[in-house]
């Protein structure tokens, strides 16, 4: 192991700050006064074992740095606004540049946050809608055009010289309330002379004398005759005449709101202009970038508010089952002696329409589903039942059943698309915006490829179109060609998001820049890894510095920098194990842990025997998103691995419909979340309980820590009050809780610290001055067991509190499993806060190892619990998850991993590929044969695996 790294210097012994980072006493968290040497404009990987202090010393110490650093610049009043930092605990960082991280964090939970706006994809689609998008009448497909007055002139110099042209305007319909009179008279005193009337002018005094009938109304059919001339003349191409006309068609355009026709008495040809946007009696919206934008009051649908989602009767209650025929009772409203009635008139009557009764509602084409809903003139739809319930919730059997089916359904005038209705006129390529945030990313990029401008609009949106495109090929080369513009920001994953974020800031095109990632590969498949791999040199060659926290072996090996840090985890760990290039690391990296198994002299091995199929669940005809009606087995009392690239339905078939529908069968409420399936069958008495065990945060309160979740801080509670100290100063067990009064310090109120608030500067954490950081009063720290009192446990780490408590056993049973999963250098009292998503979820898992639940069948559904997991954790996952089968439970993994798959018992593999060509069953068995599959992207990869 090399305490020191050789720092590369210039000519006079000085490190070149233009070409290196100088990192020096970095002492965050587990970090051991590191110092080392950073080459810029390079691909830096940064691995080691999970908790060893990477993120430590490239988030807490690096990024912070550089991010307050940028904040410092400002200027007070703008600081107050910021999030404030604190300096990281460093002697000093030196030639650092400008830092933007993209992190692990779990998206935005905002309704109105989609991947359009994430991306700014969106806004730049906004823009390009209002510049160059054509408004197409729905009633006859033509194009609305708005004339100007250069349009008219241009239209009557295009006759030819000596061409006599008259130009009128109609009567004023907008005043009702007047008569043809009133309005000649009203004429006549605005200096107007002559009126056109049935094809021959005529002065308005001379009318206004005759014996003719004037006093009807001007919006009758006889004020049509009338038309008011405005001006006559020769066509003539000099400039005074020019003029001349433009004067005339503007007053024509002035005096009625936007009406002007042009008589040309040679061809006897009546040509009518407005410079209203308007065609076919409908008054269009001029686009405009507001007009697309649904978080705003003026773009927004009405009904939902931009939502797209509104309350209302929920399809999926009215049909829970899709696989059944509206003459099966597919229509779950429609039952009963009074209700039934509905549906005997759709059967009586389906025969008329040619309305197919036998076919499963998931096979009817979306007209044949259209008229079931809206009903026609043969019988009333499934609205119409709901809108007479409606009517009479005065009966109470009436409001019950509303309430049964009611729940967020598509908005019933946008359909979803979020928009005012107007918005959808306005096309590109025959595309209107909602359309095209609906296509997946890959078919997205070949509409806007294929797209034919004309001249005009080509150099309007050439430099729009230039930043969608860049952003659509970088979003499609990191894997993400499945995902539509308008899929909620809130439904993605971890690693989704973090591409997405990697999309916007490589986006930006930023130069000279140091970007930071954590673990960009989640969720990703090796496939694709590649692709990602390529992303990041691009962003390096820009020359940027690009530093990842990575496991993946294919990151490491395209590295030109690594950084190991170690050699284990915790207070094991903190050092530089090794920092050089990829060929040095590979030949044996100074003992680390990380080149043995890049080496081959450590790996983790296959089982030596696979667990047999003998109880199992099936799911049948699962077509949720982009699945293809597929039935899929999955054993029970084994481990199971979903795997397939991304965007190949995973997240589909285990979250929206094996966990509902295990939950439906257990009796739990469902929500919203139960996709489109057939059944579920199978064993269903050998499950009693069904788990998701993801990675969100394990608590959001700062004193929450692993301890407390695992339940073991009360038997550790216990043990110090059964002290002979706690007895005769009468301490109970709650005195040695920090979360309520008793024994916590009551001045830092068992937090160890006082903040500061210092407006526009970081807060200042400062250790209480009463416990000195130990949380607890100075009686209660008297109190000790085997010489440590309660706050000295509390520092100790999952592997020193094993040995300490060695001979209690409810202890060590409650955190054995915190160390068997891999956490043994976690601190029994660490800070929720402070875990990552991966940590998180093998914290959930030990807190399931440690109860006592014998009895019980759990069904335990893991999503990626290989996030941040080095491979020699790994091992130590996978041995927790067969304990976990050895107690008779199941475990479902999600999962790319291949050494979770190759260890797995049962593999289903989806794909081929993602988005709308995915959501196929490609394999489903032993992973021994799915290595041997061709057409299978994870039997590729897993077949070196298995070599």
């Amino acid at each position: 192991m090399i305490k020191e790294q050789e720092l590369p210097v210039t000519n006079n012994d000085n490190i070149d700050y233009q070409k290196y980072i100088h990192i020096k006493g970095a002492k965050s968290n587990n970090l051991k006064d590191i110092e080392i040497v950073l080459p810029k404009e390079k691909l830096i990987v940064v691995t080691g074992l999970s908790g060893s202090g990477k993120s430590s010393l490239i988030m807490d110490t690096l990024y912070a740095e550089g991010q307050r650093r940028y904040v410092e610049s400002l200027s007070s009043y703008a600081r107050q606004f910021l999030s404030r930092m604190k300096k990281p605990k460093v002697d000093f960082i030196k030639g650092i540049s400008p830092a933007i991280a993209i992190e692990q964090r779990v998206s935005s939970s905002n309704a109105r946050s989609t991947v359009g706006t994430l991306t700014e994809v969106y806004d730049y689609l906004r823009l390009l809608f209002a510049r160059i998008g054509k408004t197409i009448s729905p009633i006859s497909g033509n194009i609305v055009t708005k004339h100007q007055v250069s349009d008219v002139v241009d239209f009557i110099l295009s006759k030819k010289d000596g061409t006599k042209i008259s130009i009128y305007i109609p009567f004023q319909a907008k005043y009702d309330d007047r008569n043809i009179k009133t309005e000649l008279e009203m004429l006549l005193q605005r200096g107007y002379s002559r009126v056109n009337h049935n094809n021959e002018l005529q002065y308005i005094e001379e009318i206004l004398e005759s014996d003719m009938d004037l006093d009807v109304s001007v919006v009758s059919e006889e004020a049509t005759k009338y038309r008011v001339l405005i001006d006559r003349f020769s066509v003539s191409q000099e400039d005074d005449n020019m003029k001349r006309i433009a004067d005339s068609v503007l007053t024509a355009f002035a005096e009625s709101e936007g009406n002007c026709i042009v008589l040309d008495h040679e061809s006897e040809e009546e040509t009518k202009f407005n410079n209203r946007f308007e065609l076919d009696g409908i008054e269009f919206l001029e686009p405009s970038h507001q007009l697309f934008n649904f978080n705003n009051p003026y773009g927004a649908c009405k009904v939902c508010e931009g939502y797209g989602k509104i309350l209302g009767i929920d399809p999926k209650k009215v049909i829970p089952n899709e696989s059944l025929s509206v003459y099966e009772g597919a229509i779950a409203a429609w039952k009963g002696e009074k209700n039934g009635l509905w549906l005997d008139q759709l059967i009586s009557a389906a025969h008329l329409f040619d309305f197919p009764i036998h076919r499963p509602y998931f096979e009817l084409t979306k007209q044949q589903k259209e008229t079931l809903w809206k009903g026609n003139n043969y019988f009333l739809g499934i609205n119409a039942f709901f809108e007479e319930l409606q009517e009479k919730t005065y009966k109470i059997q009436n409001r019950v059943m509303l309430a049964r089916y009611r729940g967020k359904t598509e908005c019933t005038n946008c359909g979803g698309g979020r928009l005012r209705k107007e918005a959808s006129y306005v096309k590109i390529g025959g595309r209107d915006i909602m359309e095209v945030v609906d296509l997946p990313i890959t078919d997205l990029k070949i509409f806007f490829d294929g797209l034919e401008l004309s001249e005009n609009d080509a150099i309007i949106a050439k430099r729009i179109l230039f930043e969608v495109n860049n952003r659509l090929e970088i979003m499609d080369n990191i894997g993400l060609g499945y995902l539509s513009m308008n899929r909620l920001s809130n439904t993605l994953s971890g690693g989704e998001t973090q591409r997405i974020n990697l999309t916007r800031t490589i986006g930006s095109n930023l130069t000279n820049s140091l970007y930071i990632l954590d673990e960009p590969s989640i969720g990703l498949h090796p496939k694709d890894t590649a692709r990602l791999v390529e992303v990041l040199k691009q962003l390096r060659d820009l020359d940027n510095t690009v530093i990842v926290v990575e496991h993946e072996e294919e990151v490491i090996t395209n590295a030109d920098y690594i950084v190991d840090i170690g050699p284990l985890a915790g207070v094991n760990g903190g050092e530089v194990v090794f920092a050089g290039d990829y060929k040095s690391f590979r030949k044996g990296g100074n003992g680390s842990l990380t080149a043995a198994y890049l080496n081959g002299v450590k790996k983790i091995a296959v089982p030596a025997s696979k667990r047999k199929v003998i109880n199992k669940l099936m799911i049948t005809g699962a077509r949720q998103h982009n699945l293809k009606n597929i039935d899929v087995t999955i054993p029970l009392n084994a481990i199971t691995v979903i795997t397939g690239v991304s965007g190949s339905g995973k997240t589909s078939l285990v979250k929206h419909i094996i966990y509902p529908a295990l939950k439906k069968h257990l009796d739990e409420p469902v929500g919203s979340m139960m996709g489109d399936f057939n059944e579920l069958t199978g064993d269903l008495s050998q499950v009693t309980a069904v788990e998701m065990i993801n990675q969100n945060p394990i608590g959001r309160s700062s004193r929450s820590n692993p301890v407390t979740y695992v339940k073991a801080y009360d038997a550790i509670r216990k043990v110090y009050a059964d002290q002979q100290a706690s007895k005769i100063k009468g301490l109970a067990p709650k005195h040695f809780s920090f979360n309520v009064d008793g024994g916590r310090c009551d001045n830092c109120k068992g937090d160890g610290e006082i903040t500061v608030e210092m407006q526009f500067l970081a807060d200042v954490k400062l250790v209480c001055e009463d416990c000195k950081g130990k949380r607890f009063k100075q009686d209660i720290l008297e109190v000790e067991y085997k010489g440590k009192n309660i706050a000295d446990v509390l520092d100790m780490t999952i592997d020193e509190a094993i040995d300490f408590f060695e001979d209690n056993r409810e202890i060590l049973s409650k955190i054995g499993p915190l160390s068997q999963v891999g956490l043994g250098y976690v601190q029994l009292g660490q800070s929720s806060s402070t875990l990552s998503g991966g940590e998180a979820q093998r914290i959930k898992l030990a807190s399931y190892l440690g109860k006592d639940r014998a009895s019980e069948r759990i069904f335990f559904i893991f999503d990626e619990p290989t996030t941040g997991l080095h491979f020699h954790d790994i091992e130590k996952l996978m041995i927790a998850m067969n304990g976990l089968v050895e107690n008779g439970h199941t475990v479902l993994i999600v999962e790319h991993n291949m050494d979770v798959i190759k260890c797995a018992d049962w593999a289903v593999d989806l794909g081929p590929v993602g988005g709308n060509d995915g959501g196929y069953l490609i394999f489903q068995g032993p992973p021994e044969d799915l290595a041997k599959v061709e057409e299978s992207f994870t039997g590729q990869f897993l077949k070196e695996k298995f070599e």
